[in-house]
């Protein structure tokens, strides 16, 4: 086997390239420091409100299957004056969902232009949109509330 040799000029070589690099380094402009993160929300604030504590726990009946204890919390949370459009959406979907799921078709339809109103760009998932029983009810709607913004 060959040794490998390094001989002391290769060795300075190999410093003074990493020397001129590092002073390379120094000359590039200073980096702009990061955008400090965004504030945030306080759950334990939110959950102090009335409407947000409502809101907070049908989302947790729900998602726990107790839907008529969920259908209770999202319309208290509407009544109490939910303030944030994304979650007075919410709030609707979840009315639709569960009034299409207990065969109260013209609740589940109400409920869809609900969450249109609060918030115009309301969308539901692809796997949502898909469902059997609110998909069918929400597409209906969404054409007819498109059908009428571009009539207006």
């Amino acid at each position: 086997m060959k040794a490998l040799c390094i001989t002391a000029a290769t060795r300075l070589g190999i410093i003074a390239a990493g020397a001129l690099l590092h002073g390379c380094a120094l000359l590039e402009p200073p980096r702009m420091p990061l955008a400090p993160p965004a504030p945030t929300v306080s759950i334990a604030r939110l959950y102090e409100q009335p409407a947000e504590r409502a809101f907070i726990n049908g989302m947790r009946f729900y998602e726990d299957g107790q839907y008529e204890r969920a259908e209770v919390m999202f319309k208290r949370a509407l009544s109490d004056g939910l303030r944030d459009r994304y979650d007075v959406a919410a709030s609707n979907k979840h009315l639709a969902f569960i009034a299409c799921a207990y065969d109260r078709p013209t609740e589940c339809e109400s409920a869809f232009q609900a969450a249109f109103t609060a918030d115009p760009t309301f969308k539901l998932s692809d796997a949502e949109v898909g469902h059997p029983l609110w998909g069918p009810v929400y597409k209906r709607v969404a054409s007819e509330r498109s059908k009428t913004l571009k009539s207006s």
